[in-house]
Parts: C-alpha cells; structure tokens; sequence
C-alpha cells in the first residue's frame, strides 16, 4: 500500500527538517501506517507526544496526521492526542473552542467515555477563562456519566479529580480541593508529574489541610510522597508545619510564627489556626489518656496548660471540638472537668506509636496483675 500523498509529504517534510531523534520517530510513523498497523502506530504516536521536545510538533502531528486515521484508534486516545494539541495554541479560548470541536466529534454511542473526557477538558479550559458556572454545570455532567460508565479508564478519573480539584481551589474550598486532589494522585504515578507540579500540588495540599475547617487528620498527606516534592524547597518548612498540626505541638505551631506571616493566605487566617491548633492539641491530649476511665476525667486547669488557653476558655474548645466529632464525652461544669470516652481516629507519628505502645504495656500490666489478684483471692476457680 502506498502512503496517502498529503500524510506522506507530512510525515518526509518532517524527516528532514526535525531533529535527528525526532525525524527518526517521523520515519517509524510512516513505516507503521503503511504497514496499516494501527496499535502500534497509536503507541508510537503517544510515546511521541509524551516527549518535552515534540511539543512544536504536537499540533501538526494531530491535524496533518493523526486526524487521517482517527477511525482505526480509540476514541480516548484520539482526545489525549488533540489534548496535547489542544495546550500548545496561542489563546485559551482557542484551546476552549478546539476541545469543544473534538468533544462534538466523539459524542457518539460507542464513544461516550472519550467524550466525558473531552467535555471535562473543555471544562478545564473554561476555568482557565474564569468562567465557574460552566465549569461546573460541566462537572455535574460528567460526574453523571462517569457514574453510569461499567467501566472506566483510569485516564478519565484523573482528568475528573484534576478539573474538581482545580474547581474547588478557584472557589476556596479547602475541604472539598483536599479530597479531589488527594483521589487524582490515587489515579496517577506522582513522578511522571513535572518537578515544578508536583511541588505546586504538594504546596496547595498543604495549605488546603490547614485552612480547611473539616480536616483534623493529616495522615494521608504527611504519609504521601507527594510531600517529598517540599524538599529542599522554599517552602520546605510547612512540612512541619503539618507535623505541628498533627502532634498539636504549639510550641512548635509558634516557632513557625514567622513563617506563616510571611504567607497571605496563612496570614490572614491566623485567628483559625490558633483555634485549630488548640483543638489539635486537645485531641493529641485526651489520646495520651485513652485508658484508665479514671484518666479520662480531665480538670479544665489541666486542658489549660496543654492547650494554653485561659480556663474561661476552655468550655468553648470543648464543646467545638464535640461539634467537629473530634472527641466524644461530656462537660462537668460543676467539677470543672471533661470527660472523654473517644477520640477520632489518625496518623500517628512515631512519638505517639510509643506512647500508644506504652500504654498498651501498661494494659497488659494492669490486666496481669488483675488476674494474679482473682487467682490469689480464690484459686480453687484456677485449679486444672
């Protein structure tokens, strides 16, 4: 079979005046589409667009090439390769209008995944342009679609949990940004990400994780390598930051003072994590004393200290940490003291997996010599 005359002028045009690796790429396209092997011509064709120097390439290799041949590939492949296209125009709203052309293109029975891809980037790029309410309507959508798909590529969760994330951020949703941005890094491999991405999301999760006034367990984050990307950054310091938070360590909290002041966002929330690392440091407390019940009724003078805030104050700490389902328990105002019977669940760092282990021997202690107690008062129960 011969070349098509248009793909291959194409495809030796570009032989000769790319780079000596890349006119080698454009040289194993034409072998493969002449030898009509369409698979191993669409891996080709995304290891390519995948390369940082194809970039100039990208929109030509998509229209003068990959568009002759579109039938033979998936569909879901077709809109990541006029995705990469897509990002290398002049104009976002060029880019809007060109997803949305391939959108319409791929919106047909067989091929509605490839179009809740498209449409979600079409999304993306409408947030680019400042325009939430079509982002969201969007969203909405393609959340419906994406529900009633039996199966559903990989490729398109990320794309979903990436345009929510990026939503959610846009609208200052601390919480909701958090958990979007945490399932898009469960869909992709963290590492394939550009180094200066990865520090980007690392550095939004953490200031989501922070601000947001649902989230008291920092385990999932401080666990991920995602927060690698901080290292020996700038902005290396809100790893322990987050750490402080987690083992609500105020002392620690007011040695990063400096640091926080010097971010807007933090800055300007410093009333909010005041109160968040307080309540922090009430729950790190009542956990040291999830044992004895008679550890568990707790003076207000003593919640005082570890909390640092004057007596008057600590009702209210409680009751809002009871409000959050941080703790469970009750308030003795009478007594002046607070009793807890549960803690929310999380991370623990080493220092709190000894403390725990601590406890724990003192459990088995207490529960040894309960028994030698009950053997010794009536051994006839324990005799073989």
């Amino acid at each position: 079979m011969e070349v098509d005359n248009a793909v291959s002028s194409y495809l030796q045009a570009q032989q000769r005046q790319a780079p000596a690796g890349l006119a080698a790429r454009f040289a194993e396209f034409e072998e493969l589409y002449e030898r009509k092997v369409w698979h191993q011509l669409t891996k080709a064709v995304e290891a390519f667009i995948n390369l940082p120097e194809a970039a100039p390439y990208r929109i030509g290799v998509y229209n003068e090439f990959v568009r002759d041949w579109q039938k033979h590939m998936s569909k879901v492949k077709l809109v990541l390769f006029a995705l990469a296209a897509a990002r290398q125009l002049d104009s976002i709203p060029d880019a809007a209008a060109f997803m949305e052309r391939v959108a319409d293109e791929v919106n047909k029975p067989d091929s509605q995944e490839a179009y809740a891809l498209a449409s979600l980037e079409c999304a993306h790029f409408r947030l680019l342009l400042n325009d939430l309410d079509a982002t969201r309507d969007a969203l909405e959508k393609c959340q419906a679609m994406v529900e009633s798909f039996a199966h559903v590529d990989p490729v398109i969760y990320a794309s979903f949990y990436r345009v929510c994330a990026d939503y959610y951020k846009a609208k200052a949703a601390y919480g909701q940004y958090y958990k979007n941005a945490l399932l898009l890094l469960a869909c992709i491999d963290v590492h394939e990400l550009a180094a200066e991405d990865r520090t980007q999301r690392a550095y939004d999760l953490a200031i989501a994780a922070l601000l947001s006034d649902s989230i008291y367990n920092f385990g999932d984050l401080l666990s991920h390598s995602i927060m690698d990307a901080l290292r020996g950054t700038e902005s290396e310091w809100m790893v322990a930051l987050l750490q402080a938070f987690n083992a609500g360590d105020i002392a620690a909290f007011e040695r990063l003072a400096a640091r926080l002041q010097a971010q807007p966002m933090l800055a300007q929330s410093a009333p909010f994590l005041q109160q968040k690392i307080r309540l922090m440091a009430l729950i790190e407390s009542m956990f040291r004393r999830q044992g004895a019940a008679a550890a568990r009724a707790v003076p207000f003078a003593v919640v005082s200290a570890e909390t640092r805030l004057p007596a008057g104050e600590i009702e209210h700490l409680v009751m809002k940490a009871l409000s959050l389902g941080l703790i469970r328990g009750s308030i003795d105002q009478v007594a002046q003291h607070i009793t807890v019977q549960w803690v929310q669940p999380r991370y623990l760092g080493k220092d709190q997996i000894q403390s725990l282990a601590d406890r724990l021997a003192q459990w088995e202690s207490r529960v040894t010599a309960t028994a030698q107690r009950m053997e010794g008062a009536a051994p006839e129960l324990f005799a073989r």
